[in-house]
């Protein structure tokens, strides 16, 4: 298969949209560096990278703002992009998902089929 390590993505094998973006990889004929980001969660550094690859200067535009742990640590109300970063980093059940990157390019997988317009590129 082709690109076998130049597609990453930060995968949650519980979501139904990232099961379907990993199909949809593998689909292309891609096998992709599968991350399960909840048990090896991505450090400040990579999430900051994540965030330039996607182009987002707002940390929270990759959070899941609907998580218990995002209203119960205040983090609505926080405005400091560093603090938001550390917050993921911490606790990555915070970053959306799927994030799917390859040569320095990202997408959020919402739809999967967003996926599609970064395996042509």
């Amino acid at each position: 298969m082709s690109g076998a390590r130049d597609v990453v993505i930060w995968h949650n094998p519980r979501c139904s949209k990232s099961r379907r973006t990993l199909e949809l990889i593998r689909e292309a004929g891609i096998e992709p560096v599968v991350r399960l980001y909840l048990k090896d969660a991505p450090d400040e550094a990579e999430i900051r990278a994540a965030l330039a690859a996607l182009g987002l200067a707002d940390p929270r535009a990759l959070m899941r703002t609907c998580e218990p742990v995002y209203r119960e640590g205040g983090l609505g109300d926080l405005d400091d992009s560093e603090a938001l970063v550390a917050a993921m980093a911490a606790d990555p059940v915070l970053i959306e998902r799927p994030l799917v990157m390859r040569g320095g390019r990202a997408v959020i997988a919402r739809p999967p089929e967003a996926v599609l317009a970064l395996l042509k590129g």
